[in-house]
């Protein structure tokens, strides 16, 4: 292809709403316009990158034995309601009706659909496992996009679905999936780590996600480097950090703390390590009627280190939080305590809370807490002596980086990454048992489908790939999604036959060997015609000049090369593929 035959669209500034560096670089470069908040125009360039992002998850899902079809953007809320999503899911969903005042969303995701069709046509375990995929347009209402294409309201999906007769097949699928999506990544030529995850609004009973590693992600990946251990941060099992509790080696003393709010500044008032204190945090649940009125709350207290942080998702699920919780008020708090927050603390309440205790807190002895009085704190604190023992003790805290592995094998390092992939195995609670969506087992009984889903963020994968993969020129793209492989530039391609005739001669060459290359026919000068392709990102150029054909040379630089490396003319198509097969 000739340059002049796309549309080459550069700029030398990027908009002044770009934010991160690949949405920085990817409107400089042309490669998306904003129409509206998190809504863009994919243009040539762009477009190019996910048609092969698509042809590599196509080759790799059908290769798994997944079937595509394609499945609506407007779908009837009817099914929706049916798994009680509608309602559950929240503003994110777009919510709209008909002329006919019929209730439709736009499709996030498309689970209820899937598995209309799957009780409409899978009736027999004969016509199990089966897994439908389809790449389609997402819409998801953000609050605040942002990011360009990592945080957008409309985007590029792929979303496979699998059923089957039992768990045990059903895990089956889970691992050929899990296995088709570690060879797309791994044919993206993207660093990326596969995490265990949260199942979150999906829902389900397993999942892990697919992080690209990038220090501007906003996923934190807990990993350890000598083992095969990785998770994200919401489900990386925090061990206790005391194996024994001591025995009380100190008396419990109500201590001035006047003004020190924080575990941080009262242990530097008392000259103790953080590590010794112990923080509170309050939350509250409630319960409530039929018709949806409060008819009792519950204040419960949750102790972790000092120097450690509250984990939600894991409070979420411990006895009594699964269905659902808030921080409390300072009404409630005041209530329950007797003190305003920065002194609470499990001594001496004012009301009965629910105290959960993270389970390195339930091993310390001699810790410091809040007194529930105003500039006062507890030391000297001991389990059992000055206090009950916990009534419950749960992983409740984030990791942090040097915190034991929990398999055993070294300690763990945290690392930040972009989440463009995940896979759940869902079971049958979700979807299956409230849509009725059953097949007849060999006995002629009606059974629910045991149900996976498989996401890829395709639109994603493009602002992951540049956040990895970028330099001050530009972007860098891996071979097998950039825009072009092969860019040929031709120095007086306008003004020089020898030139030109040598650049198409070699562009003709390449391109019959398969390679995806395009030629710079704009008769721009080298400066401009070399800056607009490394911001663009393609990862191998060759110039020619008259200069080097008069010596029978051409120049061959990759975009990470420091410099180019010398080839005679003859030589060159030769080099070339051997580097784009390298």
């Amino acid at each position: 292809m000739k340059a002049s035959q796309t549309f080459v669209s550069t700029l030398k500034e990027a908009p002044a709403d770009a934010e991160i560096v690949s949405h920085r670089l990817m409107m400089r470069a042309g490669f998306i316009k904003r129409l509206g908040a998190g809504i863009y125009n994919y243009m040539p360039m762009g477009l190019r990158v996910i048609r092969k992002v698509e042809a590599i998850i196509r080759e790799e899902m059908t290769r798994a034995g997944a079937v595509e079809l394609l499945m609506p953007v407007v779908q009837p809320a009817e099914l929706w309601q049916e798994t009680g999503r509608f309602q559950a899911y929240g503003p994110e969903l777009m919510r709209v009706k008909d002329r006919h005042d019929r209730d439709f969303v736009i499709q996030p995701t498309s689970e209820e659909v899937i598995t209309d069709i799957a009780r409409q046509e899978l009736r027999s375990y004969k016509q199990l496992p089966r897994n439908f995929f389809h790449i389609q347009t997402k819409f998801r209402d953000e609050r605040r996009p942002r990011f360009g294409v990592m945080r957008g309201r409309e985007f590029t999906m792929k979303d496979a679905y699998s059923f089957d007769r039992d768990k045990e097949s059903a895990l089956k699928s889970y691992e050929t999936m899990f296995q088709a999506y570690k060879r797309i990544f791994d044919r993206f030529g993207l660093q990326y780590r596969a995490v265990a995850a949260d199942t979150g609004a999906i829902g389900g009973d397993a999942s892990h996600e697919f992080q690209v590693i990038a220090d501007t992600g906003e996923d934190a990946i807990v990993y350890c480097p000598t083992s095969d251990y990785a998770a994200n941060i919401e489900l990386a099992e925090a061990l206790p950090l005391i194996a024994t509790r001591a025995a009380p080696a100190q008396a419990c003393v109500k201590t001035p703390t006047p003004g020190k709010a924080t575990c941080e500044d009262v242990a530097a008032l008392l000259g103790l390590a953080l590590t010794s204190t112990v923080k509170s945090l309050v939350l509250a649940t409630d319960d409530k009627n039929e018709a949806g009125d409060i008819v009792k709350t519950t204040v419960w207290l949750l102790l972790v280190r000092g120097d450690h942080s509250l984990n939600e998702i894991k409070a979420g699920k411990v006895p009594g939080l699964k269905d659902g919780f808030r921080f409390a008020t300072v009404g409630e708090i005041e209530d329950h305590f007797g003190c305003k927050p920065g002194y609470l603390g499990p001594i001496g309440t004012k009301k009965p809370v629910q105290v959960v205790a993270d389970r390195t807190v339930a091993a310390m002895s001699d810790f410091v807490c809040g007194a529930n009085d105003a500039d006062f704190h507890y030391t000297g604190v001991n389990w059992g002596r000055d206090l009950p023992e916990p009534a419950l003790v749960a992983d409740i805290r984030n990791v942090v980086a040097g915190d034991p592995s929990p398999d055993g094998q070294g300690v763990l390092a945290i690392q930040r990454g972009i989440e463009v992939g995940h896979v759940f195995y869902l079971g049958t609670k979700k979807y299956s048992v409230p849509m009725k969506a059953h097949f007849l087992d060999e006995n002629g009984k009606p059974q629910p489908f045991e149900m996976g889903c498989y996401g890829i963020g395709v639109t994603r994968i493009l602002g992951a790939a540049v956040e990895q993969n970028h330099d001050e020129r530009g972007m860098i793209w891996p071979d097998a999604i950039a825009p072009f492989s092969v860019v040929i530039c031709p120095i007086g391609y306008d003004r020089n036959a020898e030139v030109q005739a040598a650049a198409q001669q070699l562009h003709d060459d390449l391109a019959a060997l398969g390679v995806d290359v395009v030629l710079d026919d704009r008769g721009e000068r080298p400066g401009a015609m070399f800056a607009d392709w490394e911001l663009i990102g393609v990862p191998h150029r060759v110039v020619l000049s008259d200069r080097g054909l008069k010596a029978g040379t051409v120049e061959v630089q990759g975009r990470r090369d420091a410099a180019a490396t010398t080839v005679p003319l003859a030589e060159a198509v030769a080099f070339v593929k051997g580097r784009l097969s390298a």
